[in-house]
């Protein structure tokens, strides 16, 4: 279930950001995503320009909140850079530098797949971080697969993003860049490219285009023909 996205900065959550960045001169609610009570691109009075986001400290999901936090570091060059993580007044808040630019469009023929294919090429060579607690696909997957064994099949070292939503994914500087990482997780290298597929085929592919597509992930080939699932 998504999380109620607010349409203003509290005034106790400006608070927190003032204490930490200095006076703020305007802050600009963005209405996509999913996963936050708060997501604001902010003018400061000083002329720098930051992305904030996040949930009240009692949130059943402010976990991914320090998820995110500790992920970043490993994430550089996909994820913008988190600029700091401050608590207080009941809030959880991260800064990010603001990125700017557009959501990704997945529709066929769009340019914006190419440079999607790119940054999960990227992510596939990343190195999962020992350090940072990160749930795994078998763990996630485990209600939803009919067969224990056949969790398996989605066990591995890599480090996933998981959620490919086109809002999660900006176009900018001629380069894809991945947000919201809350629900990076451990698994399987082609559980990305899958996860894509289901988005390509929301944004009018056919199965076998998307899987097209998907196939020229290199961990592609590596995804289980034939499960069975509820």
């Amino acid at each position: 279930m998504a999380t109620h996205r607010l349409s203003s900065v509290p005034a106790d959550a400006l608070a927190v950001i003032e204490a930490t960045t200095g006076p703020v001169e305007r802050a600009e609610m963005v209405s996509a995503g999913l996963n936050s009570e708060i997501a604001a691109r902010v003018q400061l009075r000083d002329g720098r320009r930051i992305f904030v986001k996040g949930m009240r400290s009692d949130h059943r999901w402010v976990w991914t909140q320090r998820r995110e936090a500790d992920i970043n570091a490993h994430t550089r060059g996909l994820a913008p850079e988190l600029k700091w993580h401050a608590t207080g007044k009941g809030w959880n808040l991260l800064a990010f530098e603001d990125l700017g630019g557009k959501h990704a469009d997945y529709m066929p023929g769009s340019p914006d797949l190419e440079l999607v294919i790119q940054a999960m090429w990227t992510l596939s060579t990343a190195t999962a971080p020992a350090s940072v607690d990160l749930k795994t696909m078998p763990s996630r997957l485990s209600a939803h697969v009919e067969e224990p064994d056949d969790l398996q099949a989605f066990a591995g070292t890599h480090l996933l993003h998981t959620d490919w939503k086109p809002d999660n994914v900006l176009i900018t500087g001629g380069r894809a860049r991945l947000v919201d990482w809350g629900w990076a997780s451990l698994g399987a290298a082609w559980i990305d490219p899958a996860l894509w597929v289901i988005w390509l085929i929301a944004s009018g592919h056919t199965p076998e285009e998307a899987e097209a597509l998907a196939h020229r992930h290199p961990a592609w080939d590596r995804a289980p023909v034939s499960r069975t699932y509820r």
